[in-house]
């Protein structure tokens, strides 16, 4: 019965768990009209109004953090 109630337990603080990729690149093109950032394999990321955008220039290295279950970029930063 206790193995059951750890495992229950445990997988209830991973299901928990907020799911969210980081994605490293580089960024390729910034276009501020639709805030979004173009990065070096190709893919679009819209960027919400809570996340500066006028900071991001083309060649910039940064990380950007997506949730999986939305796809809605919740953070970027420098990468290192």
């Amino acid at each position: 019965m206790n193995k059951i109630l750890a495992t229950t337990v445990a997988s209830l603080a991973f299901i928990g768990a907020a799911y969210a990729a980081e994605i490293q690149g580089t960024v390729q093109s910034v276009d501020p009209a639709t805030r979004s950032i173009t990065l070096d394999d190709g893919k679009t990321y819209v960027i919400p109004e809570t996340i500066k955008v006028d900071g991001l220039a083309a060649g910039a290295k940064v990380k950007v953090t997506v949730d999986d279950t939305t796809g809605a970029v919740t953070a970027i930063e420098a990468a290192s």
